[in-house]
């Protein structure tokens, strides 16, 4: 389904999560937080759409419905899919997004595309590989622009996963943007990172040299049905062995699984191996510290946004403008004029 507030290609779209039910009140425009929450958590599509479109539009509602958001967080499942254009992601998500429907579970997925160079909104083509789970009332599908933020996905991320979180979905996927070897940030958002391969893209050479064998904790070797396939698992098994964060000492070891995920073979494996990846982080600690690195960074973020943006405010007494004509005019060194803005904000 496609959402009545966001439609058309360069906006957002969301698909899934079917009609709500016969009888439920509709939703009023100037909902409250706490009725756009508790609608969200009863499964309506409407109440999701409107919560990410707050997250997006940086709406001054935030407040109200991160505090509202807060006591139903943490407990879906992250999982994010990264990996080169060409390696059938967004197949990879539409698959697994049927094999956790097979296991009776809420899924949400956050598809972060790049950003019209016009609008700024996404480019939804990959999209509508997704149509199929569009009745469904237990899958809610958001496409995002990354409107040319960095790392693969779009600013809003976090937030729009909070609210999925707390709309009470078991699973969340989020599929980024194909954009090289550098753009790893999904690890930082996701409790399980799945790194997607193909044969005959030249993936093993491009993983030896973007580092993906620190972020992965699952590879998915798609299109195993293609010449090749063996061998890039042979590639990643051989590279996995020369050292590493993942050869320590009860470190975990990134399996490795070969999939057709246009015909929907191997998308089982794929999940188990979330789920055990998930069990050894429960063992171990690694799950809180994953989601506490998380919670800080996101606070820390945040907290940058509010404090450039008291710099930049007129008529919040500092002296960020002066400060940059003393650095042009040679009065003052960058460093020295960072400390003083500093002591200023400190002061405020």
């Amino acid at each position: 389904m496609t959402s009545p507030s966001d439609g058309g290609t360069g906006a957002p779209t969301d698909v899934g999560a079917g009609t709500p039910p016969a009888g439920r009140a509709r939703l009023r425009r100037d909902a409250s937080a706490p009725d756009l929450v508790a609608a969200a958590r009863d499964g309506d599509p409407r109440a999701v759409a409107r919560l990410i479109s707050l997250v997006e539009d940086a709406n001054p509602r935030l407040r109200e419905v991160a505090a509202a958001l807060a006591p139903h967080t943490g407990k879906a499942t992250i999982i994010g899919l990264t990996g080169s254009p060409g390696v059938g992601k967004s197949t990879t998500t539409s698959a697994l997004v049927s094999e956790y429907r097979r296991r009776d579970l809420r899924v949400g997925v956050l598809a972060v595309d790049p950003s019209s160079p016009f609008s700024g909104g996404a480019l939804l083509g990959d999209r509508v590989r997704m149509q199929e789970h569009s009745s469904d009332p237990g899958v809610f599908i958001r496409s995002m622009a990354s409107r040319g933020h960095l790392g693969g996905l779009s600013w809003a991320t976090p937030q729009a996963l909070r609210v999925l979180d707390g709309a009470g979905c078991d699973v969340v996927l989020i599929e980024t943007v194909g954009v090289g070897q550098a753009e790893v940030e999904v690890a930082s958002l996701a409790d399980t990172t799945l790194v997607l391969l193909a044969p005959g893209m030249g993936d093993g050479i491009q993983a030896a040299k973007a580092g993906i064998l620190e972020v992965a904790d699952a590879f998915v070797v798609n299109k195993a049905d293609r010449d090749g396939a063996d061998q890039v698992v042979r590639d990643l098994k051989g590279m996995l062995g020369l050292g590493g964060r993942h050869s320590e000492a009860g470190a975990w070891r990134p399996p490795v699984v070969k999939t057709i995920a246009a015909k929907a073979q191997g998308l089982d494996e794929v999940v188990d191996a979330v789920d055990q990846h998930r069990a050894w982080m429960g063992e171990r600690g690694e799950l809180g510290r994953r989601r506490h690195a998380r919670a800080a960074a996101e606070i820390e973020a945040l907290a940058l946004v509010t404090l450039r943006a008291e710099m930049k405010d007129p008529h919040s007494g500092t002296s960020l403008g002066a400060l940059a004509d003393e650095v042009v005019a040679g009065e003052c060194d960058p460093y020295a004029a960072a400390d003083r803005l500093v002591e200023e904000l400190r002061a405020s």
